[in-house]
């Protein structure tokens, strides 16, 4: 018997397997788990093996966050960081403050503010006037479908009431059309593209600093949800590179590359190209980034039936598809015929029929494949369509910290997309029971990259304590999954997606990514699942991140 490097004993453990089966200890050798089981496993205890004494406390595998943006997480920390603040008040305090400390900055980037704060979710050109009059200032908001710019912005970038909205934007504007101050989709282009490069130091440092944030989330892995130019942030793809090729990358990260919605199929042999050439280490940039629609609070989710006004009356608009749907097919059978996976965007229900279309196209055309295609967010899923992911072999991607109740969901959705569609959101249970397989992810830097506050409204439909805007009732209930289901989905389903077969479960010849919580969530109450925190997170049996008390 081989003496382990690393042995945990004294506390429940969670495999993740497919029996769920109790142990409560797990022995370490060269990086991989060599013993899963009980007392048996101290036999693996040598002179030089560590042995970590749970006392109590659970093992789990390492989290996989299946649709972050690590490397924009980064940035946001190292630039002015609004995530923290919540009102007008804060974010122009926050902002005054950045701008006095930073008087050599070209442009005040940053961003992270929530749509809840202003007035129809939409902050104006003067208020930040009042705080950045010199310098133009380009902030995007917590999703990333919205930036928030001064009037020196909008006058070096030229738009005026005369401006065109953008096919796959809208620059929102007073009666007159006049410019109010905020962006919507494509029409940030207009301004990012003046915006000063970012280096490649500072991606690295911005990496860096995600990868050590998501480590003390319990992360162990990921697929980064976009590498390519969108937004505020370019291409992150030389600074996973970089860092794979040196060692620092100690995460495990699958790179979704961005599909040019401005564009067609001719891209497909650059996207062949870029993925030759962008892997290294534990990175490998071996998915494609579809997204098909915007965000139901600026109307830019693609619905079947259109929005509703403030009144209840319908509307003329139904959101954007931003590749035409033919298009897509087309696209998606070409990329799955390439053994690309397919990672879509879709918030509104149309866009959610839309991807699945696609991938029912592809297996008509190519037969079934193992690029384990999947559909982040899922807003809005018609009925209709929740069976097909299980028959379509697509994973549903959760970002299940969306799925509770807040100021947002409450004054910016609910009255605009009525009933029965608001009835129809994040159907997780629905979605679990098909035999959908569930993956799981954040969107940080939109939202918090903890796993345990997303798995606490996945199992609550309420918001964790630490994410509480407001005391709200529980959102559509019946749509609640168990605890087990959503501790698998964050662990074994998005391992799944990530093509990372021998991690996200505890099992004997799996990578030794593993974490230790301060407590067994199970043991208490689920009210009290969003207070878990991480003590120790491991990859390939080498410890990564160590909390203070841990």
């Amino acid at each position: 018997m081989p003496t382990a490097d690393l042995v945990f004993t004294g506390g429940p453990v969670f495999t993740a397997d497919a029996v769920r089966r109790r142990a409560t200890g797990v022995a370490v050798k060269d990086g991989r788990i060599v013993a899963v089981g009980h007392d048996e496993v101290k036999e693996f205890i040598g002179s030089a093996t560590e042995v970590v004494d749970l006392n109590g406390r659970m093992l789990v595998p390492g989290f996989q966050d299946a649709h972050v943006h690590a490397v924009w997480g980064g940035l946001d920390l190292i630039r002015c960081d609004l995530s923290e603040e919540s009102t007008k008040a804060g974010y122009l305090a926050r902002l005054a403050e950045y701008s006095a400390a930073n008087p050599d900055k070209e442009w005040i980037l940053g961003g992270g503010w929530g749509m809840s704060a202003f007035p129809g979710g939409t902050p104006r050109a003067e208020d930040l006037d009042t705080v950045i009059p010199d310098r133009p200032a380009f902030l995007p908001n917590r999703d990333g479908h919205g930036a928030w710019v001064n009037s020196r912005a909008l006058e070096l970038a030229g738009i005026t009431a005369d401006t065109p909205d953008p096919a796959d934007g809208r620059i929102e504007r007073d009666p007159d059309g006049t410019p109010t101050g905020t962006l919507h989709e494509g029409a940030m282009t207009l301004v990012n593209r003046l915006l000063p490069a970012t280096s490649p130091e500072d991606y690295l440092r911005a990496l860096l600093i995600g990868q050590e944030y998501l480590h003390s989330m319990g992360v162990t892995a990921w697929q980064d949800a976009i590498l390519g130019d969108y937004g505020d942030a370019g291409d992150a793809t030389p600074a996973y590179l970089a860092a794979a090729q040196s060692g620092q990358l100690t995460a495990r990260v699958v790179g979704a590359l961005w599909w040019d919605r401005t564009r067609g199929l001719e891209q497909v042999p650059e996207l062949v190209a870029r993925r030759e050439q962008s892997r290294a280490g534990r990175f490998a940039a071996t998915s494609v980034k579809v997204m098909q629609d915007g965000v139901a609070e600026n109307f830019t989710a693609a619905m079947i039936e259109p929005y509703l006004d403030g009144c209840g009356h319908h509307t003329g608009n139904s959101g954007i598809s931003f590749v035409d749907p033919a298009v897509l097919r087309d696209a998606v059978v070409e990329l799955d015929q390439l053994d690309f996976q397919v990672h879509f965007h879709a918030i509104g229900d149309r866009a959610v029929r839309e991807c699945l279309d696609s991938v029912a196209a592809a297996i008509a055309a190519n037969g079934r494949g193992d690029n384990r295609h999947h559909i982040a967010h899922l807003q809005v899923v018609h009925p209709d369509d929740v069976s097909r992911f299980r028959e379509l072999g697509v994973a549903a991607n959760m970002q299940s910290l969306w799925a509770a109740l807040e100021p947002q969901m409450v004054d910016l959705t609910l009255p605009f997309l009525g009933e029965p569609r608001s009835s129809w959101q994040y159907p997780f249970g629905d979605l679990l029971r098909s035999g959908a397989v569930l993956a799981s992810g954040s969107d940080w830097s939109v939202s918090t990259p903890d796993p345990f506050a997303a798995i606490h409204v996945a199992v609550n439909r309420l918001s964790a304590p630490s994410q509480k805007e407001g005391d709200f009732d529980v959102f559509l209930p019946e749509q609640r999954i168990d605890l087990a289901s959503a501790l698998t989905a964050y662990t074994a389903g998005s391992a799944w997606v990530n093509h990372l077969d021998d991690t996200g479960t505890i099992r004997p010849g799996n990578l030794a990514d593993l974490v230790v919580l301060d407590r067994d969530p199970f043991a208490g109450s689920p009210e009290e699942i969003g207070n878990t925190r991480t003590l120790q997170t491991f990859v390939n049996g080498e410890r990564v991140y160590a909390a203070d008390n841990a």
